[in-house]
């Protein structure tokens, strides 16, 4: 077996023409002409995706809070962490304060940026930022119109239950977990700062506008 190659170019497709086929609310739906790393030519179809943040509020107890809430393509309920869609050009750090007060009326002294995951490669460039936020205190929230959802407090040891047998498939969640896993046991440093901090940095134009590129500790 070959170790790891330093570059792509082997493997990179390269779009011939490029054509939408579906515009939907935020959704848009292409079908482009490629052609392959070894000259032929194929089509692919895929969605565009403006992006979403995934919060993982950690209660003073080192309980979690999570949500259930019915997924229509799925056509079932999910157990899941607190998300939301970025609008255009918002930083990551502005939708997760929003997102989290909204859906579970919590909001959080502290939060920490740790880095993003995309869930469908195969056909979506979708990216999901994954925050932390600590030091929660409770308020009443604000669902958008036609948002159902409960909200729930849960240990992290249910919550990998749940992934084992199947009652949580959520990809985002997930990782969430692990993320989580990682952090405890000091193998994944975290840098956390309050939302005001990060936000700053966000209008200064560099790479904290979600998070990145920031020294970590934990």
């Amino acid at each position: 077996m070959e170790s790891l190659a330093s570059d792509d170019a082997h493997l990179r497709e390269r779009c011939v023409s490029s054509r939408e086929v579906y515009r939907g609310h935020f959704l848009e739906v292409y079908r482009d002409e490629i052609t392959l790393p070894d000259g032929g030519h194929t089509g692919r179809e895929y969605m565009r995706h403006p992006g979403a943040v995934m919060i993982i509020p950690l209660l003073d107890d080192g309980r979690l809070v999570m949500e259930r809430q019915f997924r229509y393509p799925l056509d079932r309920a999910m157990l899941e962490f607190p998300a939301g869609k970025l609008e255009p050009g918002e930083p990551g750090i502005v939708c997760g304060v929003r997102e989290l007060f909204e859906e579970t009326g919590f909001t959080a002294r502290e939060w920490a940026y740790a880095g993003q995951l995309h869930n469908a490669i195969a056909y979506c460039d979708e990216h999901i930022q994954i925050w932390f936020a600590r030091g929660l205190q409770a308020g009443e929230r604000r669902l958008d119109a036609g948002e159902f959802l409960d909200v729930f407090a849960a240990t992290s040891e249910e919550l990998a239950g749940w992934v084992l047998d199947g009652r949580v498939t959520d990809a985002k969640t997930s990782i969430g977990l692990l993320w989580l896993q990682q952090w405890r046991a000091g193998a994944w440093p975290l840098t956390w700062r309050s939302a005001r901090d990060f936000e700053v940095e966000a209008q200064q134009g560099d790479s904290a506008a979600d998070g990145s590129g920031l020294s970590s500790d934990a």
